[in-house]
C-alpha cells in the first residue's frame, strides 16, 4: 500500500499561558517546539512516510523546523486561512488535514490542544506529543521516537489496530442540546468566569468527571487518582465531588499546577462505568481540560458520561516494538540526510 500523508501540528502558544508562571514549570519556547517537531519529522520520514502535511502559525515554528531539511520527502503548508493564535486555528488545521486524507496525526500539545483534536476529527489516528501545561492525555517521550511510531502507521507499515486503542472522552449534553467534550476533565466550580487561565482553587471546585484519574499526574486528575486511580486502559471513569473547606470533605493535598500543591476537600469519590449518566446542575461554571468554557445559572443541568469513542491514540513504544518484530528498520535503503548538520535551525 502506498504511505498516507503524516499532518503534524504545533500549538505555538501551548506551555506559555499564566499558569506556568504562578507554578513552577518550564515554559515551552517557540525555538523547544521547533526543535522537537523538527526531530519528529525526521523519525517520520525514517520510518516511510513520503509526504509531511504541515501548517503555518504566527511563531514560524513549523516552518523554520523543516526549512533547512533535506531529507527525501515532500513538505508542503497547508492554507488555512488568516492565522489568529487562537482554538479556531487548530480547529482548522485539523480539518484541513482530514480532508488532505492523512494517515495519522502528530499534535504537539497539551490536553486542551488535543481536546480540540478529537472535537474536529472524532476517530483521528492520533499521537499526541506533550508541550502543553496539563499533560495528562499526550505523551512525554523523545520526539524522534514519536515522530517514528506515527510514521509507520501514516505510512501503513503497521495498522492503527495493532499499535493504539481509542481513548475515552467526557461527552457533556446541555438542556439546549448544545454539546461540549474532555479528553481528561471536566470540572464544575463555583465563583469563577470564564476566559481565566489562572490555576484552579479545589476550594472552589464541586463536582468533576475524569476519564483517566491519574495518581501521578498533575491538575484535576490526581484529585480523583490518589482516591480512585483509572488509567487509560481501564474501562470506567471517576466521578468526585468536592466541597469548601469546613463544609464535611476531607482534605486531600494534590499538585494543580507543576510545582503548586494545594488542598481539596473531597466528599467522595467513585468509579463511573462507561456511559452512566451523571446529572450536575448549576449554578456554576463548567471548565473542560483547563478551558472554562460555559456557565451554567442556577438550577440549569448538563448531563455527563463517559465513553470510549475518542481518537485512535498510537502507543509509540507499541508501534516500535511491531517495527521490531517485523525487522521493519533491517535492510532499510540507505538513508540520505543532506541538511545543514551545524547548530542552526535545520540542525536535527
Amino acid at each position: 500500500m502506498e504511505p498516507l500523508p503524516l499532518g503534524v501540528i504545533a500549538n505555538p502558544m501551548s506551555g506559555r499561558d499564566v499558569r506556568r508562571l504562578v507554578g513552577r514549570a518550564q515554559t515551552h519556547t517557540p525555538d523547544a517546539k521547533r526543535n522537537q517537531l523538527q526531530r519528529a519529522v525526521v523519525g517520520a520520514v525514517a520510518a516511510g512516510v513520503k509526504r509531511v502535511l504541515l501548517v503555518q502559525d504566527l511563531f514560524r515554528v513549523s516552518e523554520r523546523a523543516v526549512d533547512l531539511l533535506r531529507i527525501g520527502a515532500e513538505m508542503e503548508f497547508l492554507d488555512i486561512g488568516r492565522l489568529e493564535t487562537k482554538p479556531s486555528d487548530t480547529l482548522r488545521a485539523v480539518e484541513a488535514m482530514r480532508k488532505a486524507g492523512c494517515g495519522a496525526l502528530l499534535v504537539l500539545g497539551g490536553d486542551g490542544t488535543q481536546r480540540l483534536v478529537a472535537k474536529a476529527w472524532p476517530e483521528v489516528p492520533l499521537l499526541p506529543l506533550s508541550t502543553g501545561t496539563n499533560n495528562v492525555f499526550p505523551e512525554t517521550v523523545e520526539a524522534t521516537t514519536a515522530g517514528a511510531a506515527a510514521g509507520l502507521v501514516a505510512s501503513r507499515r503497521v495498522s492503527i489496530e495493532e499499535v493504539a486503542v481509542r481513548a475515552k472522552l467526557v461527552r457533556a449534553v446541555y438542556e439546549n442540546g448544545d454539546e461540549s467534550l474532555a479528553v481528561i476533565d471536566a470540572v464544575l466550580v463555583a465563583d469563577d468566569h470564564p476566559g481565566s487561565f489562572m490555576p484552579f482553587d479545589p476550594e472552589k471546585i464541586r463536582h468533576m468527571l475524569l476519564s483517566r484519574a491519574e495518581p501521578g499526574s498533575i491538575g484535576m486528575s490526581p484529585i480523583g487518582g490518589l482516591l480512585e486511580p483509572a488509567s487509560a486502559s481501564d474501562d470506567f471513569g471517576v466521578v468526585v465531588e468536592c466541597t469548601a473547606k469546613g463544609e464535611g470533605g476531607r482534605p486531600l493535598l494534590v499538585p494543580v499546577s507543576p510545582g503548586l500543591y494545594r488542598t481539596a476537600h473531597v466528599k467522595s469519590a467513585r468509579r463511573l462505568a462507561l456511559g452512566e449518566e451523571v446529572v450536575l446542575r448549576g449554578p456554576g461554571l463548567l471548565e473542560f481540560d483547563g478551558d472554562r468554557e460555559r456557565v451554567l445559572a442556577a438550577g440549569e443541568c448538563v448531563r455527563l458520561c463517559v465513553v470510549r469513542d475518542g481518537p485512535w491514540v498510537i502507543d509509540t513504544a507499541r508501534a516500535m516494538r511491531v517495527a521490531a518484530e517485523r525487522r521493519l528498520y533491517v535492510d532499510a535503503p540507505h538513508w540520505h540526510d543532506e541538511s545543514d548538520s551545524g547548530t542552526g535551525p535545520g540542525c536535527c
